[in-house]
């Protein structure tokens, strides 16, 4: 009997035990994590800490999911280090567990700045839903936050806990929200909206130290400016959790390396999800990754092609979302950038062309459309012939019926 052993129990790790399930009914699954909770949507904690979401729904699987599926599931334990020539793993508690085909799925974890005061009590990251559990103990006992960082974990965190009630600043080291997701004028738009529902957003600025005696009394920022919180919270940015690989002869660099079989340079050892290097670190791409790895453990030979950048978010009612390349080199004649903006909408449009092959795109404020868009993103379809469609409000399947290849899922 084949024993697969799976580090990590969120979305590429539960992807992978579902797709070696599909072809190996009998073989022996071995999940291993480091948390207590069985597999849970990491996406919707920040909802569940503004209080709209309740914790049983962050559960996406039933209950007798391990058991239906036949899986021994191993929960509050972390794995040291990974023995490739003895094919298995060794627990912190000295357990070792034999595999014959390995996956590792250990995502990664919040990315901490080296500053006077950041290992004070009170100062959290917003990764898991410990943390989540964590933050709205103190909630309570609270009243002014500070975030660090406006990336999506720093601006979800945010929207949380202003939820909440408490008055919240956030502190972002660039000129923008968002810079990794949008363009300054959907930026701008989300901008607004945070603004307008109570979040203080102070860009360009970092905090170089946290002050307090025992309890977290204010931070500093760099520019001198000190102004009083009692909890911070960290979001700026990740990293893969590869420390149990260090000593294995795994490939590294910022993160595990793998081929587009998601293998690494040892052919029964796979990866993926955040702590693979170059992840996208989004949910849907960790199912992808975590999907196909388990297909190839279970004997299939499955090329993956790679990912596209997707990300969404949605703060007091404005949707934004972009795929692919949203952000070109000002005077790159390969590109072609087409945008339509309604301030009084609330509506922001951007595309991005190359030779006429949509590669990217920006929505704020109407969302609907962005399905078809991926698909022509993912197809890569020759758009010349309804080009002066693409930013009318109506633009949608109708207009792209006949370039498709399969036209019968065109309204899937």
């Amino acid at each position: 009997m084949k024993q697969f052993v799976i580090i990590g129990n969120s979305a590429a790790g539960i992807a992978a035990v579902e797709a070696i399930r599909s072809k190996d009914k009998t073989a022996k699954i071995t999940i291993i994590s480091n948390e207590e909770y069985p597999v849970y949507c990491r996406c919707m904690i920040s909802y569940y800490l503004a209080g709209e979401v309740k914790e049983e729904k962050l559960f996406y699987r039933p209950k007798d999911f391990y058991q239906k599926n036949n899986l021994e599931l191993i929960l509050n334990k972390k794995v040291s280090r990974v023995d490739p020539k003895k094919n298995r793993v060794v627990c912190e508690d000295k357990t070792q567990v034999g595999y014959d085909a390995l996956f590792i799925a250990t995502g990664a974890r919040p990315r901490f700045p080296a500053i006077p005061g950041i290992k004070k009590k009170g100062i959290f990251g917003l990764r898991t839903l410990k943390d989540a559990k964590e933050i709205s103990s103190l909630i309570p006992v609270t009243k002014s936050i500070s975030v660090l960082g406006g990336g999506l974990i720093g601006l979800k965190a945010a929207y949380a806990l202003r939820k909440r009630g408490i008055e919240v600043k956030v502190v972002v080291k660039s000129k923008q929200i968002l810079s990794q997701m949008l363009d300054n004028p959907a930026a701008a738009f989300l901008q607004k909206r945070l603004e307008d529902n109570g979040i203080e957003l102070l860009l360009g600025q970092d905090v170089t130290e946290i002050i307090g005696e025992g309890d977290i009394q204010a931070v500093k920022l760099g520019s001198g400016k000190v102004f009083g919180c009692s909890m911070v919270v960290v979001g700026k940015g990740v990293e893969p959790n590869i420390d149990l690989v260090k000593e294995a002869g795994i490939d590294c660099k910022d993160g595990i390396i793998v081929n587009n079989l998601l293998q690494t340079n040892i052919p029964n050892v796979y990866a993926g999800g955040d702590v693979c290097a170059s992840s996208h670190a989004l949910w849907p791409i960790a199912v992808e990754q975590g999907r196909l790895a388990g297909l190839n453990m279970a004997g299939e030979k499955i090329i993956y092609d790679g990912s596209l950048g997707m990300n969404s978010i949605e703060f007091f009612g404005l949707p934004v979302i972009s795929l692919g390349i949203y952000k070109t080199k000002e005077g790159d004649a390969a590109y072609e950038e087409l945008k339509v903006c309604d301030p009084k909408e609330n509506t922001y449009k951007k595309l991005v062309l190359k030779g006429n092959i949509l590669v990217g795109v920006i929505l704020a404020g109407k969302i609907k459309n962005s399905g078809v868009f991926l698909r022509l993103i993912r197809e890569k379809i020759d758009l010349s012939s309804i080009k002066d469609r693409l930013l009318a409000d109506d633009f949608g399947c109708p207009d792209i019926l006949d370039l498709v290849k399969d036209k019968e899922k065109v309204y899937v």
